[in-house]
């Protein structure tokens, strides 16, 4: 394909990509506001944003599966008829049980899109050129990761809008996704094998997944992490995902191959996007809520306020894709990335309630800069270097096991947030003589800074400071643990044929030629 037919097609690849990374952003700050006015609980607070987050998480790998089975493009425009679907029933939603369905819906449609979109992307252009469409999906991902949040509260500070468009803003670009795909995208008809799926696989797959992330996310807060609702589903969990294995392992089409994992890249990189995911949403998923209770920042500010990682994880993934295209050299991105990626994760744990905002903006672009040289350019080395008829479960693997760090990191970073507010705010109120109860700041919500004294005030906002400082301080680990497992990745020269004629010849359709180059 040529460069202007690759990018007519990613325009409608980027259009869904989009829309899938928004529908699990926008709602941050609106959900206070979501939840009041249907007058739901603080346990479907938690779930609204759980259900979108669990389907989307456990159905990854099934996309991926499929892909590597079925038409790509009707693939991608069915999980975007789900995702639209999902949209409107959640905007027109008068109780949270609809809601909550909804999310669920909305989150099979946006594993879908996950998933294919770069499973589409690496079988129409080659590992030597994907470096600098990588950047423009690298882009795509973080305006939508952190700019979500902006447009969220900008949507409910707007009363003429209000909370629903949170979730009907995504269906225009779902709809013009679908239209630009059925214009733009055209992949070669192939030869295609009777195939037999895996459904006892897949379900005991999602099972098992579910009951561990349905731990890791109600532990703590709905239940305390040593009880017996912990033992059962951990319990539960395990044990479904060991006989996942044994199914897998013995199924002519497995859901995730387990041979793929005896490629060291593909071992190395998945560990890999497992602790990227720890570190980078566990860690900045909370940056809102500082920005909002310890500097006292409304919504859209908040937003606005996150800018500074758009920008840098936006430079550093479109400058460091063109670089690889042009270079073929692809590794020293990966481990400069992860160097910058700890090098910001650390700053950040020395900010407080204090800390002036430019300051803290060149700590937010230094970790944007990181993760965009990272996170894209892992997928890249996976795509590089496993067979054309694996290219959908490895892509789906990477984005899977990322999902799921990112999961664990923010419910196990967000218990030690609770935590640590909690022992702050009892440390300054009985440092400031001041009962503890009655303060608006309670342990299990997030206080309404608007109504508390000043005295109590200050006492949260510097608690909050300081447990927010600690999250980045325990992510910083992670980060080093990715960094040490991207240097032990080798380098390999990056194929110069996409995924549909790597197909092909592997089928046999095309006479075997040596099309790799040396990149320089």
């Amino acid at each position: 394909m040529t460069n202007r037919q690759i990018l007519q097609a990613m325009s409608g690849l980027m259009a869904g990509m989009f829309v899938a990374i928004l529908a699990g952003t926008v709602v941050a700050n609106a959900l206070p506001t979501i939840i009041a006015d249907l007058g739901a609980s603080q346990s479907a607070y938690t779930w609204v944003v759980t259900a979108e987050l669990l389907a989307m998480t456990a159905t990854v790998p099934l996309w991926g599966k499929l892909s590597d089975l079925f038409d790509k493009k009707l693939l991608l425009q069915l999980s975007l008829g789900m995702f639209v679907v999902g949209s409107l029933l959640a905007g027109l939603s008068q109780g949270v049980e609809l809601l909550i369905f909804s999310r669920v819906v909305q989150g099979i449609g946006a594993g879908g899109l996950t998933a294919l979109a770069q499973v589409v992307m690496a079988a129409i252009i080659p590992p030597r050129r994907l470096g600098k469409y990588a950047g423009i999906f690298g882009a795509v991902f973080a305006i939508g990761t952190v700019a979500g949040p902006l447009v969220g509260g900008v949507l409910v500070d707007t009363s003429w809008l209000g909370w629903r468009w949170c979730f009907f803003i995504g269906v225009p670009f779902a709809l013009l996704a679908i239209a630009l795909l059925q214009r733009t995208l055209r992949l070669p008809a192939v030869a295609r094998r009777e195939v037999k799926i895996d459904f006892l696989g897949a379900f005991l797959i999602v099972a098992g997944v579910c009951a561990l992330l349905i731990w890791v996310t109600l532990a703590g807060n709905e239940f305390d992490w040593a009880s017996w609702q912990t033992a059962a589903l951990t319990g539960a969990g395990a044990l479904l995902l060991v006989a996942a294995v044994f199914v897998e392992s013995r199924t002519a089409e497995p859901v995730i191959p387990l041979g793929i994992f005896r490629n060291r890249t593909v071992a190395l990189t998945t560990v890999a996007s497992l602790l990227v995911g720890v570190a980078m949403f566990g860690g900045t998923v909370f940056l809102s809520q500082y920005f909002q209770v310890s500097l006292g920042k409304s919504p859209t500010v908040a937003g606005l306020m996150s800018l500074p990682m758009i920008f840098g994880l936006l430079v550093s993934s479109t400058v460091a894709g063109q670089v690889i295209s042009r270079t073929g050299v692809w590794k020293r991105y990966l481990v400069t990335g992860a160097v910058v990626m700890t090098v910001g994760l650390g700053l950040l744990s020395t900010i407080d309630a204090d800390t002036p905002f430019t300051l803290l903006s060149v700590y937010m672009a230094v970790l944007g800069i990181g993760v965009g040289m990272l996170m894209q350019n892992l997928v890249l080395a996976a795509q590089n270097d496993v067979p054309a008829g694996e290219l959908g479960a490895a892509t789906s693997v990477l984005s899977f096991f990322r999902s799921m760090g990112g999961t664990i990191g923010t419910s196990v970073l967000g218990a030690i947030l609770a935590s640590r507010v909690a022992a702050e705010m009892t440390k300054g109120f009985d440092a400031a003589g001041i009962p503890a109860g009655g303060d608006g700041g309670g342990e299990s919500r997030v206080p309404d800074m608007s109504t508390l004294p000043e005295p109590v005030r200050n006492i949260v906002e510097h608690a909050y400071g300081v447990a927010t400082a600690d999250l980045f301080l325990v992510a910083t680990p992670c980060a080093l643990l990715a960094l040490l497992t991207v240097v032990f990745i080798k380098e390999k020269p990056l194929k110069t044929t996409s995924g549909m004629e790597r197909l092909a010849e592997e089928s046999g359709a095309v006479k075997d030629t040596d099309k790799t180059v040396v990149g320089g």
